[in-house]
């Protein structure tokens, strides 16, 4: 039995499927590189999902980024139509043409002239088909739609023969062609043939939940080759299209040691590193009114003040207005917007789908580049989607913050029910690396905000509630005090300090009290001192006195007796004659 190892070394030839990218962002990593190179692939599905747009935008980027010309052969929209429709796009097809890098060719095909003429097949559309990749060189074909190509053929065998031969035709042509078609009943076109002889097929999808249009896109089947599966939310604007892969993130993104400020100084000490790691996920939440927003803006601050790029999606505020209202508490945001740090994305969640959220999210960080990326509250997106759908965007959403290296800070607000304050709506908590919950205090007759850090991962962080309060200079922490009953919180709390302070004035005024009985009792220790040094001093002074009278006296008998023997010549001594 062969091992794991063995497997490994085994050599298998390499035959891997040509492709052509499409230059379409998304399509072209969900294809895992493209379309199929000189083979046929079908685009289907209902009027208005955008088969013709995303079409024409691979004949574009043929011609535009890979030097590939193109034929578009439209059979419903005249080449003046179609250049008036993609010109909101930036799509000039005129300059194009003119260039030889695109051939848009309309042909008109009607039913009632068909069966006037009699027999009818697809051989003139050859040849004209034919000479218009030949005038330009052309790489790349797309056939708008086959449903009205084949209008005329009433006859199945006839119709099944004449689409075998076409697809044939682009084949041996070496072209990299894009057929599109209506979706049938139960088909995925109307023929129900197309589906089988193209080598790729992918279908568009717009749907409408709940008044809220997505449009999906998946690939059907992709012969030679692996491909995503899932449905991928696409967006048509200004840019074109833009294809959301939501699959296949996994978790070896890498992480950083790095711990950048949460914005509120006392917070950073909660969290015992300073702040949160660079790239990582912190969640935010609370009821009503407990500031989530202005912890939010306050991290946009420090970020923008570090002269990294934030981008802020609001979905409660506009842009105005949380521009206002959190300069009120010292955050003044609107000169990093002006320096180009800062950008604010205001809209209503209803204004999309969900998908389209996630796609517009994408598409807005892949141009803007931010280092950080705030979203509040994300607790909106609920309403335009179920819980899962809310879910699944979110854990999306975070695994594609992770994977570009962006700080994410998102808010949520949860609902209170009895002791599940600590629960989010959506559910993602447990994907979040940090989670700081902010809540109401209440007690003795008023309310007071708490703030706690639930989990920090990586971190030894605090397990006290702190109270914070905001000021004109943002979000200050307060100290904690304890008291009987726990910690102590607004009138509590400044009874408490009042109560502290009135406690140390006392002991104060008794240890000065203390310290000036010392100090008079030192001077009176020093006066005796002085007094009975100086009687010692005029006893010590009569001592030597008293001393030097007797010796004076002492000495003085010996000096009379030898005056005495001097005066009367008694101890005169005699000499001898």
């Amino acid at each position: 039995m062969k091992t794991d190892k063995d497997k490994s070394t085994l050599s298998l030839p390499q035959l891997t499927l040509a492709k052509t990218q499409t230059g379409i962002d998304g399509l072209d990593e969900i294809t895992q590189g493209g379309l199929p190179k000189g083979r046929p692939t079908l685009i289907c599905g209902s009027a208005g999902c955008g088969k013709t747009l995303m079409a024409m935008e691979f004949l574009v980027n043929g011609a535009t980024l890979y030097n590939e010309p193109g034929v578009f052969m439209a059979f419903e929209e005249t080449s003046e139509e179609l250049a008036t429709n993609v010109a909101s796009l930036g799509f000039d097809l005129k300059k194009l043409s003119e260039e030889k890098k695109l051939k848009v060719d309309y042909v008109y095909v009607e039913r009632s002239e068909i069966e006037e003429t009699g027999e009818y097949d697809l051989e003139g559309l050859f040849i004209r088909l034919g000479y218009a990749i030949d005038s330009i060189g052309a790489k790349r074909v797309v056939l708008d739609t086959i449903e009205s190509l084949f209008s005329g053929l009433s006859n199945p065998s006839i119709l099944r023969a004449e689409i075998r031969r076409l697809f044939r035709f682009l084949k041996e042509k070496g072209l990299t062609a894009i057929i599109t078609g209506e979706r049938g009943d139960a088909t995925l076109t109307r023929q129900g043939l197309e589906e089988f002889v193209s080598d790729c097929v992918i279908l568009l999808d717009h749907r409408i939940i709940n008044q809220i249009s997505t449009r999906r896109l998946r690939i059907v089947k992709y012969r030679g080759t692996t491909h995503g599966t899932n449905e991928y939310p696409f967006l048509i604007d200004e840019d074109g299209i833009s294809v959301l892969p939501v699959t296949s993130l996994g978790l070896a993104h890498e992480v950083s040691d790095e711990i950048i400020s949460s914005g509120v100084k006392g917070l950073d000490e909660m969290l015992g590193k300073g702040g949160f790691y660079k790239g990582s996920t912190v969640l935010i939440t609370g009821t009503a009114g407990t500031a989530k927003t202005t912890f939010a803006s306050s991290f946009a601050y420090d970020t923008c003040k570090r002269k990294e790029r934030c981008l802020f999606f609001a979905f409660e505020e506009s842009e105005q207005q949380l521009l206002r209202n959190m300069k009120q508490v010292g955050l003044d945001l609107e000169p990093f917007i002006k320096k180009g740090l800062l950008q604010i994305y205001s809209s209503r969640p209803t204004l999309y789908g969900l998908e389209m959220h996630l796609v517009t999210i994408h598409k807005l960080i892949n141009s803007f580049k931010p280092d950080v990326v705030v979203i509040d509250p994300m607790s909106n997106l609920v309403s335009v989607g179920g819980l899962t759908e809310v879910q699944g965007m979110l854990t999306r959403l975070i695994d594609f913050l992770k994977v570009n290296k962006i700080t994410a800070l998102l808010t949520a607000l949860t609902i209170p029910t009895g002791n599940s304050l600590e629960l989010t709506e959506e559910g993602i908590s447990s994907l979040v690396d940090s989670w700081v919950l902010v809540r109401d205090v209440e007690g003795i007759g008023e309310r007071n905000r708490g703030i706690f850090v639930i989990k920090s991962r990586g971190m030894q962080h605090s397990n006290q509630v702190r109270e914070f309060v905001i000021t004109d200079q943002g979000i200050r922490l307060l100290d904690v005090n304890i008291g009987p009953t726990g910690i102590l919180t607004g009138s509590a709390r400044l009874a408490y300090q009042m109560q502290q302070t009135t406690s140390a004035a006392a002991k104060q005024n008794e240890i000065d009290k203390k310290d000036r009985e010392l100090a008079r009792k030192r001077k009176i220790l020093e006066a005796s001192i002085e007094n009975m040094r100086t009687e010692f001093e005029s006893i010590e002074e009569d001592l030597r006195q008293i001393h030097a009278q007797e010796l004076f006296q002492q000495n003085l008998p010996a000096t009379d007796s030898i005056l005495t023997k001097s005066g009367n010549g008694s101890g005169k001594k005699k000499t001898k004659r």
